[in-house]
């Protein structure tokens, strides 16, 4: 899974894998925190060596970010949404950092609950439960949305061996427009890349990036089956209980294996 690198639009596409990257190119992957995400996204972080949480921006409900889809294990076809029941205090104009979640004694009980219901069978449920125990003691004694979505990536990432640092996007001051204050955030972390998914190139532009003399690396996960079944649509954890860690850990670190 090469991320393409181009510095301007009429740059050719140059495949840019992880171990053939100079060694002080630094990749920075910019993304709003997601509820035990999906492998394209979890993926897009353990590419780059720093992930900025982009925690001040709009909550979307339709988005990721207080939710995951869950497939289940024999059929990652069947799918049930797991959703945290989330408020917001401004309403729509509410950022991500604002939200809370409603109840958070039932929505602890049902998290954990759907997804002992889903892969308690797995093989592997051990190590997950390891991972999601410490992100149901966080619904309950935190509460805050983006906290609790962050944690559980971060967890995820540590379970698979990355070592890359997190930031959140809200501690630094940088320019509204989209572009601007993506690349304003790799600028401030010291990347040399920005490692852009395929949703976000949809609206990327470069110009700020060449400002800076910041490259831009396209992250495209490979459309293929095994473990990446589903890699755009359901989270992580079917993957890991189908799959198991180890399996997971291989398959990020040489994207020619299914």
């Amino acid at each position: 899974m090469p991320p393409t690198r181009t510095s301007s639009p009429q740059a050719s596409p140059v495949a840019l894998s992880p171990p053939d990257r100079p060694a002080t190119d630094r990749l920075c992957a910019i993304h709003q925190p997601n509820f035990f995400p999906r492998l394209s996204t979890l993926a897009k972080l353990y590419a780059a060596d720093c992930w900025v949480v982009l925690d001040d921006v709009q909550f979307t409900r339709r988005d990721f970010q207080h939710r995951a889809r869950l497939a289940a294990l024999g059929d990652p076809g069947e799918r049930q949404w797991l959703t945290l029941a989330t408020h917001l205090p401004h309403g729509r104009q509410s950022r991500i950092s604002e939200a809370r979640i409603v109840d958070p004694a039932i929505s602890r009980k049902r998290v954990g609950l759907l997804l002992r219901q889903h892969y308690g069978r797995s093989p592997h449920w051990s190590t997950l439960e390891a991972v999601i125990a410490p992100v149901l003691e966080l619904v309950a004694a935190d509460g805050r949305t983006a906290v609790i979505a962050e944690t559980s990536t971060r967890l995820l990432l540590d379970l698979l061996g990355w070592h890359g640092s997190v930031v959140r996007s809200s501690t630094y001051s940088v320019r509204a427009e989209r572009s601007e204050r993506l690349a304003d955030l790799a600028t401030e972390v010291g990347a040399d890349t920005y490692l852009c998914g395929t949703g976000g190139a949809r609206y990327l532009s470069l110009a700020p990036f060449d400002e800076y003399g910041i490259g831009v690396a396209h992250f495209r996960p490979p459309a293929r089956g095994g473990a990446w079944t589903g890699a755009r649509e359901i989270s992580v954890i079917w993957a890991l209980a189908t799959y198991g860690p180890q399996h997971l850990t291989d398959l990020l670190l040489d994207g020619s294996r299914a």
